[in-house]
């Protein structure tokens, strides 16, 4: 009994591969099995996450400014191409918006989209080079549960929709997707130039906002065809891709509404508590001066506008002379302020 049932499964995973995909994409590279683009995506979770890590425990980070200004260009290059195989093979010249059937013809128009795809479901794992550099310059701030989830199932979710429909309705998703690429790698070269260009870019925020209505459009887009379906397209598709759309755009809600939404509540009340509202300061700004107070040195930190005397300054005063004040070699009272902020 045990066997005839691992006989079934075996028989119908055979012919979910081989006579349900589509013949056109089954000999592309990664292509005959999903469990090649599992294990990749498993691998990137666990380097990322662990591995990486612990190999950078004892190392500087790296300096990778020119690296990551190359990178990000071609990347904008490569996502930029994507863009214009979308738009000029269908969803700018003739595709139907409302509702789009898969061309499983060898036409020449039909065999371009399907490599177009390929080559999409290919940049997903070029993109893996994000985290790879961010865990290399130990920015492990950047490696969120987001960033890794969204960065990991991509590959593996994409997968599919070239397995079986390497055109049509659903390439929607990857239009968008390669459009919001281009504006997304374009802030983080311009970012990887320093800072005579970082000041100008104030619109970080608005990179996430793109986003998240890049996955509403998407969600409309694949979620319409349960009411209508006139091109016969494959349902089940539908489904997948508007729950993925789903998915993340919860996540990047959560996410908008945790890194500026409430950081912004929390620096204005800052702000607020400390008096700093209207005098130009930073939030969360960090005073510390020596000051001579009748005769004694005493050193204050003030944080948020609470003044705490530092018992470090005990010794200090125990190692200066007996008159009580720290001088300069011009015999000036030594006086300071030191302003720290964070950074953003």
């Amino acid at each position: 009994m045990a066997t005839d049932y691992i006989s079934s499964i075996y028989d119908y995973w055979r012919d979910l591969m081989e006579n349900k995909a589509d013949p056109r994409t089954k000999d592309y590279p990664l292509m005959s099995s999903p469990f090649p683009t599992i294990a990749i995506c498993l691998s990137y979770a666990y380097f990322v996450k662990v591995l990486g890590p612990k190999l950078m425990e004892n190392r500087k980070p790296f300096q990778l400014r020119t690296v990551l200004v190359v990178y990000n260009f071609a990347q904008v290059l490569f996502s930029a191409w994507l863009f214009y195989e979308a738009s000029l093979n269908g969803w700018l010249n003739g595709y139907n918006f409302r509702c789009e059937p898969v061309d499983y013809s060898y036409s020449p128009e039909a065999l371009r989209t399907a490599r177009g795809c390929w080559w999409y479901f290919f940049s997903k794992f070029t993109e893996f080079f994000d985290t790879f550099f961010f865990v290399m310059r130990k920015r492990y701030d950047q490696v969120s549960t987001l960033h890794v989830i969204h960065h990991g199932i991509m590959p593996f979710s994409v997968w599919w929709g070239v397995k079986y429909t390497p055109g049509g309705h659903s390439t929607f998703f990857g239009f968008l997707n390669t459009f919001v690429h281009i504006v997304m790698y374009t802030y983080y070269m311009l970012a990887a130039m320093g800072p005579k260009v970082q000041k100008y870019l104030w619109w970080k925020k608005y990179l996430t906002l793109l986003q998240m209505v890049q996955f509403v459009l998407v969600m409309v887009h694949s979620f319409q065809l349960f009411f209508r379906n006139d091109c016969n397209y494959p349902i089940g598709f539908a489904y997948f891709i508007g729950a993925h759309a789903l998915m993340f755009y919860f996540l990047f809600t959560n996410f908008y509404k945790t890194r500026y939404l409430n950081s912004e509540k929390k620096n204005k009340a800052a702000a607020a508590a400390a008096g700093l509202k209207n005098n130009g300061h930073p939030n969360g700004i960090l005073k510390s001066s020596l000051l001579q107070q009748n005769g004694n040195i005493g050193k204050y930190t003030e944080i948020n506008g609470n003044t705490k005397f530092a018992s470090a300054m005990t010794t200090l005063a125990a190692t200066t002379p007996t008159t009580g004040s720290v001088t300069t070699p011009n015999g000036n009272v030594t006086r300071q302020r030191i302003h720290a902020g964070a950074d953003n």
